[in-house]
């Protein structure tokens, strides 16, 4: 026969083991994503200087390495190069569609070993439909598909804005052309 005392001290050991284990740690609780307050998609539309499209250029080197020039990307990457561009938005993917306003900004390719760049820029609308700005920052790793950078602000329609925007490439003509698929989810709106 098993003493009382052994018993309650079991149960009681039992009791706090199966307190203690519910209790480990804090629990994850996966939230659910919100629905973005606006959605946009737009398009931009990169054509960098190289010497010979000075007429329809709407981006230049302005910062090249020391084996680098101001008119042709830099071998191992394009690292160390920083472009500043004027480009046009558009709604669609024809470079020659009606823009809706201008993405302004800079990229620098900041990796020897990969292709990737850092992005800083906004959008600048002039359109009826849309006034003000909206501005970006954040890591664009080229070789990805899809790319997220972060939503940090706006003016105009756009006033304090937050939110993502996903990037992809659309359409790449060498050292010379790119366009952007941007596809904008403000999480807040005002």
């Amino acid at each position: 026969m098993i003493p009382k005392t052994l018993t309650r001290t079991a149960i009681f050991f039992l009791l706090l083991l199966a307190c203690s284990a519910s209790y480990l740690g804090p629990r994850i609780q996966a939230r659910a994503r919100p629905n973005p307050c606006k959605r946009m998609i737009f398009y931009f539309h990169d054509i960098i200087y190289n010497g010979h499209n000075s007429k329809n250029a709407t981006a230049a080197i302005v910062g090249a390495p020391s084996w680098g020039n101001h008119t042709i990307l830099a071998s191992q990457n394009h690292f160390g190069n920083i472009v500043v561009f004027d480009d046009p938005i558009t709604l669609d993917n024809n470079l020659h569609s009606h823009p809706v306003g201008r993405a302004q900004g800079f990229y620098l390719y900041d990796k020897k070993d990969i292709f990737t760049s850092w992005l800083g820029f906004s959008f600048v609308f002039n359109s009826t439909r849309h006034r003000g700005s909206i501005n970006f920052a954040g890591a664009d790793p080229l070789m990805n598909k899809t790319r997220d950078i972060s939503v940090i602000g706006g003016t105009g329609d756009f006033f304090m804005a937050r939110g993502v925007a996903t990037l992809m490439t659309d359409a790449f003509e060498g050292e010379v052309y790119f366009r952007l698929r941007v596809d904008i989810k403000l999480y807040e709106c005002w």
